[in-house]
């Protein structure tokens, strides 16, 4: 059974084959519902965006969504290239220039804070906003940001983008309120495993970090196709009642206050004391 039949949806944030998002979409279209693909414009010359949309024959509409008018252009065409309202939105955008720039947190340039909070987090409110007054929502539709656990914890190398995350979180609790009392929509966040995608891997000290979490996580850590099927099941009519809710697809990271594998290579035997 196509658990997704007769939906419809927006995916943001396709960019490549490595992205979170680009798995999503595959799904979503093999379990039977009709997408929407976008992304920012600058990704029209550095992404495959358009060979996926190719590929499951999908509209594809750039928009910038720091900018409300490109958003609302967004959601009134894909409504009317849809034929109706929308039961499904994956937020899936994050970007922070002092990360590229390898800014140490404590030097950051505060406009280039400024742009990873419009980007990574303010667009989410911007996005629901725009679906709200809209009224684009189908009943029981749901929305979904990507965040991860540097919202709650401290990851050095994750810089700015953890209060980037804890806002995105902030938003769904606040924003899924809202959207449900009116409208019965709900909206969660998504905390993943570190996933080799190209934002992710732009972290100083990645590949370190994801070995480390794949030794603490009792399930090693959760794949970018496992993360598109977690994400299909919310879109799904199964997951009715789950909103305002940050959910851990970590394979139990979050949870883990030791592992034995950390154990051990910290054992004087192992540091040769």
């Amino acid at each position: 059974m196509s658990i997704l039949k007769g939906k419809k949806g927006i995916v943001f944030g396709a960019l490549n084959e490595a992205s979170i998002a680009w798995k999503v979409a595959e799904l979503c279209a093999k379990e039977g519902a009709e997408i929407v693909l976008t992304n920012a414009p600058v990704s029209a010359r550095v992404g495959q965006t358009a060979e996926l949309a190719e590929k499951l024959n999908a509209p594809l509409n750039y928009a910038d969504v720091t900018k409300m008018e490109d958003l609302e252009t967004l959601v009134s065409e894909s409504m009317d290239k849809l034929g109706g309202k929308l039961d499904f939105v994956l937020h899936s955008v994050g970007m922070s220039l002092n990360v590229r720039k390898k800014k140490p947190y404590t030097d950051l340039n505060y406009d280039w804070m400024h742009t990873s909070m419009d980007i990574s987090a303010m667009s989410f409110h911007r996005l629901m906003q725009t679906l709200y007054k809209a009224d684009a929502m189908n009943e029981w539709g749901s929305i979904l940001g990507l965040s991860y656990i540097a919202a709650q914890r401290t990851f050095p190398d994750y810089n700015e983008m953890a209060e980037a995350k804890s806002l995105l979180e902030s938003i769904a609790r606040s924003f899924g309120y809202h959207y449900g009392k009116a409208k019965n929509v709900r909206v969660n966040t998504i905390s993943q495993s570190p996933t080799k995608t190209t934002a992710g891997s732009g972290v100083g000290g990645f590949d370190a970090f994801f070995n480390y979490a794949d030794k603490m996580s009792p399930l090693g850590n959760a794949s970018a196709e496992a993360c598109a099927e977690y994400c299909v099941s919310l879109f799904s009519d199964y997951t009715r009642m789950v909103t305002m809710q940050n959910l851990y697809h970590d394979g139990g990271f979050s949870n883990t206050g030791i592992s034995m594998d950390l154990m051990d290579s910290f054992s004087d035997e192992a540091l040769g004391k």
